[in-house]
């Protein structure tokens, strides 16, 4: 596999302490080996401020990594996106994660963009062609979609709108990227879709995340988890398993990058990569 290695990308949380912190910056270097095309970083989950997500990217800048800001629209004004573009071209972040955010509970749609799309077509008329765009994909359909085909247009408008690639969120069955890739294609988006993984090392923080965003697990491998208990070494083993067969999948498959979400861990990335013979 080593001659077919793909360009990879990788995702970061931004960390809530000073321990965190220092625990990422050594967690990038070991994963710098792999020579990440960019690393992306998340907006600080529920809802907290982008302080820690600017932060973090600065960082990354600054060990001369390309850096990608997830930048979320919910409730956002014009004027507050366009304050944080101008600060993220100041800081010489050219790659964005454009994206709706997720509504807290209880929340109406507010602000001034309802949609992703709205969001990539502003981006476009402020900063032009500054910033590349990467906006999601939902192989097995965003969970507040209405059907395949209205999560689908979901997906065109943002590619009219302006986006140049996308990172899919997370799954186990390649059948439903490849599906997905064709459907795409047939609109004629000429959108790059980059397969999002995630490697296997908690059945437990598998299922919640599962749940919460509706990455469907198949069911032979929730089974397959389930049955090894409190086995951490069997369920790390199973899963690099399973996930290096997906990739070897997605690779022979043509799929264009793969972007690994890491959870601010090294070890599982690390292992996928060199058993697809992807380290240095």
């Amino acid at each position: 596999m080593a001659d077919q290695r793909l360009p990879i990308s990788l995702e970061f949380f931004p960390p809530k302490t000073p321990e965190g912190a220092d625990k990422l910056r050594a967690v990038r270097q070991q994963l710098y080996a792999l020579k990440p095309e960019f690393c992306s970083v998340t907006f600080g989950a529920g809802g907290s401020t982008q302080d820690g997500t600017f932060s973090t990217v600065r960082e990354i800048l600054a060990e001369g990594v390309d850096a990608a800001c997830h930048f979320s629209c919910i409730g956002a004004t014009q004027d507050t996106v366009r304050q944080n573009l101008a600060t993220l071209q100041s800081m010489g972040v050219k790659r964005l994660v454009a994206l709706r955010g997720d509504l807290p509970s209880g929340y109406g749609l507010g602000g001034a963009f309802q949609y992703a799309s709205d969001l990539v077509a502003f981006i476009r008329a402020e900063t032009g062609d500054h910033f590349h765009i990467e906006v999601a994909a939902y192989p097995e359909m965003h969970p507040q979609a209405k059907s395949p085909q209205s999560d689908l247009q979901a997906f065109a408008a943002k590619a009219r709108a302006g986006a140049d690639s996308a990172i899919t969120q997370y799954f186990y069955n390649a059948d439903a990227y490849f599906r997905f890739v064709e459907e795409v294609d047939a609109l004629g988006l000429n959108v790059p879709v980059v397969p999002g993984i995630m490697p296997i090392t908690s059945s437990t923080q598998l299922m919640r995340f599962s749940d919460a965003c509706g990455a469907e697990i198949p069911r032979w491998i929730r089974l397959r988890l389930q049955s090894f208990g409190d086995d951490t070494a069997s369920i790390k083993a199973f899963g690099l398993d399973v996930v290096t067969s997906l990739c070897e999948q997605l690779v022979a498959g043509g799929a264009p990058a793969i972007h690994f979400y890491t959870m601010n861990q090294s070890a599982a990335t690390l292992a996928l990569c060199e058993r697809l013979g992807w380290t240095a």
